[in-house]
């Protein structure tokens, strides 16, 4: 075996943002590649970890481990903090870095920032789910967003690159300055019809897609009446629906074991049913036709967020800023590179 050990570089946000930005499109293809290569066992992605705090209990740092085969071939980990009172000091609640593995040596290979690559990938997960779960219904024409941050821009961003267009779209926050902040965004990003709603009931009533992007740690939303217009739901801040939502909806997930843990909607519902019944399969099911959804229900899509997809957009921004020769390697960031050490190894060959 002739392994050597490979260099180590340093990619910040800036260039994964110069990288991905006005590749949208490219980046769902990502997306739906590597959830084909889980759906076809070719991955390895481990329960999440949560590191919580008692002095702190609004705030968390996750980390997601995992090992993607197919055209990636790579290992990783994720490193992601969420501290919600950092909105209030003006600054981004999550903060984020991936760190990647050669899978041949198990060497890290780069520490990249990773806000705007986990933004990116839930955002293309969220676009390729709305794609696939309205195949059948038509696409819809009004689509809403509850919680106004990163991850609702993204996700807009990413429809639109998806070739999405709307009728009217409605914003609503429990914060009247927040609604109004991603309206001026809407305006400024070309969207004609946009309403602010004062209330959830009002939002949800009069969207045929509704987007759940915001910071809840519990259920909030539970009156089953206000989704009887059978919208699709993508709820990619997984807490916000009430149990008995869940199970009155189909439910499509991107991992059910991963999905159905942490106190999300649907391991709530799960503990509420006694049974796994009410989830009617993953995205990948969906994708390969092995579930088909029905059209008299909302349809409400909960991705927990895989590891390996935060791998397939790092391995990306990777080797395109490998290929551009604009890597930062840190020279002798490994200092043993020999397994006797150097004294010992001179001797050994003397």
């Amino acid at each position: 075996m002739n392994a050597q050990i490979p260099p180590f570089a340093v990619i910040p946000g800036s260039q994964v943002h110069q990288v991905l930005t006005g590749r949208e499109r490219q980046v769902i293809d990502l997306i739906e590649d590597a959830y084909r290569v889980h759906g076809e066992g070719d991955t390895v992605n481990p329960p999440s970890y949560f590191l919580r705090f008692p002095d702190r209990p609004a705030s968390r740092i996750i980390a997601l481990p995992a090992s993607i085969g197919g055209r990636t071939q790579v290992d990783g980990l994720k490193w992601i903090s969420s501290f919600p009172q950092n909105i209030d000091a003006g600054i981004p609640r999550a903060s984020a870095v991936v760190v990647l593995n050669d899978q041949a040596t198990g060497y890290p290979i780069a520490c990249m920032e990773s806000s705007i690559i986990s933004a990116a990938r839930t955002a293309a997960s969220a676009a390729l789910a709305a794609d696939w779960l309205t195949r059948e219904r038509g696409r819809p024409r009004r689509v809403g967003f509850f919680g106004v941050g990163f991850i609702a821009r993204y996700i807009h961003t990413y429809l639109h690159a998806a070739g999405w267009s709307f009728d009217e779209v409605g914003v609503h926050d429990l914060s009247p300055e927040h609604a109004q902040g991603f309206r001026s965004y809407l305006e400024g990003s070309g969207a004609e019809r946009i309403t602010v709603h004062d209330t959830a009931e009002e939002l949800i009533g009069s969207s045929d897609l509704v987007v759940f992007a915001t910071v809840a740690g519990t259920p909030h939303v539970s009156d089953v009446s206000w989704f009887s217009h059978n919208p699709v739901v993508l709820h990619v801040s997984l807490r916000d629906l009430a149990p008995e939502i869940v199970l009155n909806s189909a439910n499509v997930v991107d991992d059910i074991e991963h999905c159905l843990k942490a106190d999300t909607s649907p391991h709530l519902a799960e503990q509420a049913a006694e049974n796994r019944d009410f989830i009617d399969g993953t995205l990948f099911d969906v994708m390969t036709g092995r579930v088909r959804l029905p059209e008299d229900r909302p349809v409400v899509f909960s991705p927990f967020g895989l590891g390996v997809l935060d791998l397939a957009v790092s391995k990306h921004v990777y080797d395109a800023v490998r290929e551009r020769g604009e890597l930062t390697v840190i020279d002798d960031f490994f200092h043993e590179v020999s397994r006797y050490g150097k004294e010992e190894a001179s001797d050994a060959r003397g």
